[in-house]
């Protein structure tokens, strides 16, 4: 049995989602841990998931970081438990130091609902091994505050370390100008930590994770870390 854990902050809107794609790739029912309780469930993965935790006062995520449920996600995460932040969770994660950088208003200023393509830069982590290396995926984005923003110091370690997840680009894999649909440096749409065990993604995998919702290719981060329990376990 996976067991995964998905965090719910009041003004979480793809939590549902998120367990429904959990649930239909693990086959376990996924804990679903209120933000105000002090400790999560012994979990194989943490997921938090998109929304607009707290009606995003102040920063997207900055109050959500400091619920009382994120100092036991962020102990978890330290020891070596994987967590996902999906959108409004990729903001928390940022806000809590678990992953470098800033997620700052979209470049348009404007809210953008949309699918885009994505390309798997690293297939070599808990959440992306199902993936092909260099494979295009069609994934929806949902967000105002999307814009990846960190200094060169911190970029060209991400690159370094091989540590770009994700960056948005063409239906053909080239990462471009126009198909950064919110001015994320270098069209960054997700990271990692040094691990590779704690992601955090922009776009919304569990829009697209089954043929009913027109498109699986947001399924294999889900996959993925089926894969990756199975073969810690092995």
């Amino acid at each position: 049995m996976i067991r995964a854990s998905v965090i719910v902050f009041p003004g979480s809107n793809c939590d549902r989602d998120v367990k429904v794609a959990t649930e239909a790739v693990t086959g376990s029912k996924a804990n679903m841990v209120w933000h105000g309780d002090s400790e999560v469930p012994k979990s194989d993965f943490i997921i938090l998931p998109g929304g607009f935790s707290y009606g995003d006062y102040l920063r997207c995520g900055a109050m959500a970081a400091h619920s009382p449920i994120m100092r036991d996600v962020i102990a978890k995460a330290h020891a070596g438990t994987p967590v996902i932040g999906i959108c409004n969770g990729f903001q928390i994660l940022l806000e809590t130091g678990l992953l470098p950088g800033a997620l700052m208003r979209n470049a348009s200023l404007l809210f953008i609902c949309r699918d885009v393509f994505i390309r798997c830069d690293n297939n070599r982590t808990f959440f992306t091994n199902c993936y092909r290396e260099k494979e295009v995926a069609r994934v929806p984005i949902a967000h105002h505050d999307g814009n990846y923003f960190a200094d060169k110091a911190t970029l060209d370690c991400l690159e370094t370390e091989n540590r770009v997840a994700f960056r948005y680009c063409d239906v053909g894999g080239e990462v471009t100008e126009a198909a950064n649909p919110n001015g994320s440096q270098r069209n960054i749409a997700g990271i990692t930590d040094p691990t590779g065990r704690i992601l955090g993604l922009m776009p919304h995998p569990e829009r697209l994770f089954e043929p009913a919702l027109g498109g699986t290719d947001g399924r294999r981060v889900f996959e993925s870390a089926v894969v990756s329990v199975m073969e810690a376990a092995a």
